[in-house]
């Protein structure tokens, strides 16, 4: 019997260059070529980023929503836009992000919303009027209770919702372990969670299969590593993809398309 799980791939975050791996996409085209890549080889959705003119990070509506177009005319994936500030933008420039891009499905973090305190329940009355489907971003155990705090405040809606957990930071040497995701599991409890992991460093795939054996999901890509567990470099988005979803074969999982 085989499970199906959403395996999301991230190909190039908020804060990388070429400098950090020649085959991280940059551009609109680079992310098209990758996202097309990547679902060759399994992936059934995307976490995109995009940049300025410069490179740099942005949370510019109108470039996600061309990215957005042509990723749904060339792909079959499912489209997640991030609302990163990334030490640029301030909670304002998140929710006029929200208020205007057309990607259904955006990641929010709730440490970086909640820099604002007068501004969160705004920033997410506008996700809901406009029909985006959160994934909340919790970076450690603790930003479970944040999501519990909104939750009966009633800020966020009722009923199931999503999050991802990130297994370590963007540290020199991170490796995180599969052990990282033990704490995140008993933080949630009995707690209505569609829940995924992403983690950084080298034991990224090991830190995903762990992921799915727990029944959550997975998110993969140069964003959060590019190297395997030997340290050897992938060589690119795609050859990570397709080394995941051998690797999560032979445990008796398949990615499949959420509805």
């Amino acid at each position: 019997m085989t499970t199906a799980f959403e395996l999301m791939v991230a190909p190039n975050g908020a804060r990388l260059t070429h400098a950090d791996h020649p085959a991280l996409p940059i551009t609109q085209d680079e992310l098209i070529a990758t996202a097309r890549a990547c679902e060759a080889e399994g992936a059934t959705a995307i976490h995109a980023h995009v940049r300025d003119g410069s490179g740099q990070h942005s949370l510019n509506a109108e470039r996600y929503n061309e990215l957005h177009a042509a990723l749904l005319a060339q792909t079959n994936l499912h489209i997640q836009v991030s609302t990163e500030a990334a030490d640029i933008f301030d909670v304002a420039a998140q929710r006029d992000c929200l208020a205007a891009v057309t990607a259904r499905d955006t990641s929010v973090s709730l440490r970086e919303i909640a820099r604002a305190p007068e501004l969160v329940a705004e920033t997410y009355a506008i996700a809901a009027q406009r029909g985006i489907d959160i994934q909340h971003i919790l970076y450690s155990p603790d930003d479970m209770e944040l999501l519990r705090t909104h939750q009966d405040a009633g800020i966020l809606p009722e009923g199931h919702c999503r999050a991802i957990f990130v297994l370590g930071r963007y540290t020199e040497g991170q490796i995180s372990a599969p052990e990282d995701l033990k704490p995140f599991l008993d933080a949630v409890g009995n707690a209505q969670l569609t829940w995924s992991v992403c983690a950084f460093g080298p034991r990224e795939h090991d830190c995903l299969l762990a992921a799915l054996q727990a029944g959550g999901h997975a998110r993969i890509g140069f964003e959060n590593s590019r190297t395997n567990a030997q340290g050897v470099r992938h060589t690119d988005n795609a050859a990570s993809v397709a080394t995941f979803v051998e690797m999560a074969a032979k445990h008796g999982f398949a990615p499949e398309r959420r509805g």
